[in-house]
């Protein structure tokens, strides 16, 4: 049977998880949560979607949020549990059925392993979970590829192609901010990010 971008995408994670916490827990990301928490009442409930190691969650309950984390991958569940001592769900994307249960969702790196296809799925299930005007982080690597890169699926965008497949996705979700930065693990600084706050219309 042909695996799919999803299995492929979670083996990696299941041979890397260490690996990959290693890398990216302790990376500076400080000023990108405060632009999303900045838009957020205290205390805010907020879902991290696929939260990797758990360091931005551990970050978000710090600063006293209602935190929920899920992952898809059983190995950085397990990572994310130890780094921020709160149960974290085993949850695919896909399987996200919370209505109206969440301030603000974070997305970090996270949604750009979905095809296209499914990405409109899951942000109609982001829109599903947020409360009204919920608001929404995430980010994709920037260019125009779809497809397998280094044992995972990415679908990268820029600026003018978010714009034409938000609307297309009929996810209830507005852009409100739009911005590029450079990678901020070391060695990585001539990668771009496209990133991306939505609102819940």
């Amino acid at each position: 049977m042909e695996l799919t971008a999803t299995d492929t995408t979670l083996a990696y994670y299941a041979a890397n998880a260490q690996a990959f916490a290693d890398s990216t827990c302790d990376v500076e990301f400080s000023a990108m949560r405060g632009r999303f928490t900045s838009l957020l009442d205290p205390g805010a409930r907020i879902l991290d979607l696929g939260c990797g190691s758990g360091r931005d969650a551990r970050a978000f309950l710090e600063e006293g949020f209602d935190v929920t984390a899920t992952d898809g991958s059983p190995e950085m569940c397990a990572i994310a549990e130890r780094t921020t001592g709160i149960p974290v769900r085993h949850q695919l994307f896909e399987d996200l059925d919370d209505a109206g249960a969440y301030d603000g969702v974070w997305a970090c790196s996270s949604i750009l392993h979905l095809p296209k296809d499914q990405l409109a799925d899951v942000l109609r299930r982001v829109g599903r979970a947020l409360s009204p005007r919920g608001i929404v982080y995430t980010s994709f690597k920037y260019g125009g590829f779809e497809g397998m890169r280094n044992g995972r699926y990415f679908t990268d965008f820029t600026e003018p192609t978010l714009r034409e497949f938000l609307p297309a996705a009929g996810a209830g979700l507005s852009i409100e901010q739009l911005w590029t930065t450079s990678d901020v693990r070391p060695g990585r600084g001539e990668e771009r990010w496209l990133n991306v706050i939505l609102r819940k219309s």
